[in-house]
């Protein structure tokens, strides 16, 4: 029955790498009418939710015999753009080739609808419903531009019907190898998003006389040497610390625990630092729209993430920081304020439990996602419900895996989706009764 839930796995992986869903626009409803159809089949309750038509999300539900918790398993069915000549093989063919599974979506996050719906429907097939509570597929749209027609729309005009008390999302999971132990992460936080534009001023001239004007995207250089050089304050919160704690580093000095760390495994404590403070990036650098005009004005784009329950007091403390006080102005232009779940839950219980189960000599370790994903919409819309990033795998590493999502030649071994698939049948009936 593995074989064919494995083989059964891979064939809806492959076809759902076929709908081409790249958002814009997404174009998502063949996918999600697939879907429906697979889930409505096995017993599910089905809806197809959309601000569009052609944009729906679907939401199924198997209901239990008792009242008890809601469990989603929640991913989303958009893609980013894919560049078919930076690639060896078609972003949508499918192809699976030494048992891996090329195609735009494999690896975020085509792979885990597919075993987030295998493992319902194989459940429902053989017959098993919740002893208590309901389980929950959630597919949505738009996650790649922000999902305001997916988990936003979703949670603000249907909350009744995609409240829930547990979240199984994407955000962690692949196999981190530390100290010859594999360590699986578990995703309970994601930063905020304070992006910002930095604007420096001078005076008009022309181009043939430098001297005579006042250039001012030269005054931009020192702010980019300042960023590039100058790291902000620690703001730790629950998660890295523990993470820090559970890699036996000295979680009580994170300044500390972290220079350990880059001793020990600079690759990892590059996934790790951006856990621990406000990062920035300048992305995006403007100034005179003529060649032969010396710019009056010029301004530089800055992708700031901010640790989870923090907010722009932090973010403007850390600008200044890095930046310092004058010969500048600072606008920031988004402000969403990160959230993340308790760490101890019994979702969390259910996970390791599953861990333990298939891999003894494995640790478990809470992390952070210094991007966001549709849990923080969840978090943000139900106060008590738990979310959780975890989509498990063990053939590639963090490392091997990370650089695929939204890369060229994106790809996934398939027997690492099937083993996703039993971890997600095994927390749902741990869950579920």
């Amino acid at each position: 029955m593995a074989d064919d839930l494995e083989r059964e796995t891979a064939e809806l992986l492959q076809r759902l790498v076929r709908f081409k869903t790249v958002n814009p626009p997404g174009a998502e409803r063949e996918c999600q009418e697939h879907l429906a159809g697979l889930l409505r089949d096995a017993g599910f309750d089905v809806d197809l939710l959309g601000r569009t038509h052609e944009r729906p999300n679907l939401v199924a539900r198997l209901r239990g015999e008792a009242d008890g918790p809601r469990l989603v398993l929640l991913s989303h069915v958009d893609t980013v753009l894919a560049e078919p000549d930076d690639w060896q093989r078609d972003p949508w063919s499918g192809d699976i080739a030494n048992h891996e599974l090329w195609g735009r979506g494999s690896q975020d996050m085509k792979s885990q609808t597919a075993a987030e719906v295998m493992a319902a429907v194989s459940l429902a097939r053989e017959g098993w419903r919740p002893a208590r509570g309901e389980l929950m597929v959630i597919a949505t749209v738009d996650e790649e531009t922000g999902g305001t027609e997916g988990a936003v729309w979703l949670c603000e005009e249907h909350s009744d019907a995609v409240r829930c008390d547990y979240v199984i999302n994407e955000g962690a999971g692949t196999v981190i190898p530390f100290d010859g132990t594999p360590v699986y992460g578990v995703c309970v936080a994601e930063n905020g998003v304070f992006r910002f534009t930095v604007t420096t001023r001078g005076a008009a001239g022309h181009a043939s006389m430098p001297g005579v004007g006042d250039n001012a995207l030269l005054k931009m250089a020192p702010l980019l040497d300042r960023l590039a050089r100058n790291r902000p304050g620690l703001d730790v919160t629950d998660a890295p610390a523990s993470l820090l704690a559970a890699l036996d580093l000295d979680g009580g000095d994170p300044a500390r625990a972290l220079e350990r760390l880059k001793e020990r495994d600079p690759t990892l404590a590059g996934f790790v630092e951006p856990m621990l403070s406000v990062t920035m990036a300048p992305t995006v650098i403007s100034a005179s729209e003529k060649i032969n005009v010396l710019p009056s004005v010029a301004r530089l784009q800055v992708d700031c993430r901010v640790p989870p329950g923090h907010g722009e007091e932090t973010a403007i403390k850390r600008v200044r920081e890095v930046l310092g006080e004058d010969g500048y102005e600072i606008e920031f232009h988004e402000k969403v304020v990160g959230n993340g779940s308790r760490l101890d839950s019994p979702l969390m219980d259910a996970i390791t439990g599953w861990v333990g189960r298939v891999d003894p000599d494995a640790r478990v370790v809470p992390t952070m996602l210094p991007a966001f994903t549709d849990s923080r919409t969840f978090r943000d819309a139900f106060d008590d419900v738990v979310a959780y990033g975890f989509f498990p795998q063990r053939r590639k590493s963090l490392y091997e895996a990370w650089p695929l999502m939204h890369g060229k030649d994106e790809r996934i071994d398939v027997r690492d989706v099937a083993f996703a698939v039993d971890c997600y049948r095994d927390v749902s009936k741990e869950l579920l009764g």
